[in-house]
């Protein structure tokens, strides 16, 4: 247990039962009665955004967060199974918790893991993975205004827009965080 005095931006608590991280925390001093802290916090789990107010002397909870890195070995069920690189322990890892980016990873893929009390909280694909790509739409001649885009398929079965240039057989850099085309690879 810590005090409230003591919280950083970035610190993981339990708060109200739940794990947050911590995104802002601001010392207020008002003309009358105690200071106190104004608190924003994001819930780990469903990214929800919860406003608190502690006084200087409340008792938080500051988790223990251990952060390492993983290699992604295959899908089974509703889980990611990941090996430690050091002991090469492999556990269960819930897809959910690598969001939107769990469609991009390719097995031998290194992931982040952070945890707590041996349990998965957080998970963390690569910002940028590369992909081959599988089909593409045939480019229109002539069709080549500033920005023009075609749809192809990649070897995991995502669709994305890229440049006309982009053919099949590529190979395609992307942004796991948007999903996005970044640039085609040599």
């Amino acid at each position: 247990m810590a005090k409230a005095s003591e919280i950083k931006v970035g610190n993981i608590l339990r708060f109200n039962g739940e794990l947050v991280t911590v995104i802002e925390i601001i010392h207020r001093t008002p003309g009358k009665g105690g200071a106190f802290y104004l608190g924003k916090f994001r819930n780990i789990k469903t990214g929800k955004i919860v406003e608190a107010r502690l006084g200087t002397d409340e008792q938080v909870e500051i988790c223990r967060v251990e952060t390492n890195d993983y290699q992604y070995l295959y899908e089974e069920g509703d889980y990611f199974v990941v090996m430690d690189n050091n002991t090469f322990e492999q556990f269960n890892i819930e897809k959910s918790l690598f969001g939107p980016a769990a469609k991009f990873l390719k097995e031998g893929m290194d992931v982040i893991v952070s945890i707590e009390s041996e349990e998965p909280i957080m998970a963390q694909a690569p910002n940028f993975v590369e992909l081959e790509v599988t089909y593409a739409e045939p480019a229109v001649k002539g069709d080549t205004s500033s920005g023009a885009m075609k749809n192809i398929t990649t070897e995991n079965g995502i669709e994305i827009k890229v440049p006309l240039f982009v053919n099949e057989g590529d190979k395609i850099k992307v942004d796991t965080r948007t999903g996005e085309y970044v640039e085609r690879v040599k």
